[in-house]
């Protein structure tokens, strides 16, 4: 019997199979967890995702459009999931979006009001947007939700630019977010996942550059690996760690304790 067994929640943010999503959802399937999931609206988006979710070996898998960006769609998902589960243990936020136009070195003095305004709102206010249509049904049982974060938050990482800035408030947010739904019984995290090649990451310059610093300079000599963060994610989730809210918790290898 695995950690998860009985629980219940919606993972955001499969994109494809190598997705940090994607390894979540694994474990979370691993350990018990029965999962719900959203893909961006699309059909080309939605056969990505369901072909990601497909390769979880998962029979007729809960599935729900979401445009994070939409207050009208992730009331409807919402609704959704709520007439089909009748608890949500947990939430998984793994989204970001910035125009990779702006993700270049040099290039964040140069980020017009409109770029920075979208990053902000798809990758850092939608955990606000989530956890408030999520703390209603968490508030039953108690929940946990695990935002996914990265090290460009605190330090300048060249290329990751406003993502970094987005970031930071992400985590700020699970901060305050933990701070006023602790009474329920909700904890909120983020992880900082170390580098990981994603269709995410493919946005910002320079990634194969960062691959290599990591590999050479971290303290485990590697790059951190999807089933890495996915396991921490799981740990979140369960009711091991009923006592840890508000924290970021690096999963990168060690690459966040090296200076130089």
């Amino acid at each position: 019997m695995g950690i998860l067994e009985g629980k219940v929640g919606m993972v955001v943010g499969i994109a494809n199979e190598r997705s940090y999503a994607w390894f979540i959802a694994q474990a979370l399937v691993a350990q018990g967890a029965r999962c719900a999931f959203t893909y961006l609206p699309g059909e080309k988006n939605e056969r990505r995702t369901r072909r990601g979710v497909s390769a979880l070996g998962l029979s007729d898998p809960w599935m729900h459009e979401l445009d994070a960006g939409s207050d009208e769609q992730l009331d409807a998902c919402f609704e959704a999931y709520n007439q089909r589960f009748d608890r949500m243990d947990y939430l998984i936020h793994s989204i970001a979006f910035a125009d990779r136009q702006w993700l270049q070195p040099g290039m964040f003095h140069k980020t017009p009001r409109d770029a920075y305004l979208q990053a902000i709102d798809i990758s850092a206010y939608s955990l606000i947007a989530m956890a408030r249509r999520a703390s209603e049904p968490m508030e039953r049982t108690g929940g946990s939700i695990v935002a996914m974060s990265y090290y460009g938050s605190e330090k300048v990482v060249p290329g990751y630019n406003v993502m970094g800035i987005a970031k930071a408030c992400l985590e700020a947010n699970a901060r305050y977010l933990a701070s006023e739904l602790g009474e329920h019984d909700i904890r909120v995290n983020t992880i900082s996942g170390g580098f990981l090649r994603t269709l995410a990451s493919s946005a910002v310059a320079g990634t194969d550059a960062i691959a290599e610093h990591n590999k050479s300079r971290s303290p485990l000599r590697r790059n951190v690996e999807g089933e890495d963060v996915a396991g921490t994610a799981a740990w979140l989730v369960s009711d091991l760690v009923r006592g840890v809210t508000g924290e970021n918790i690096y999963v990168d290898c060690g690459v966040n304790t090296i200076g130089i």
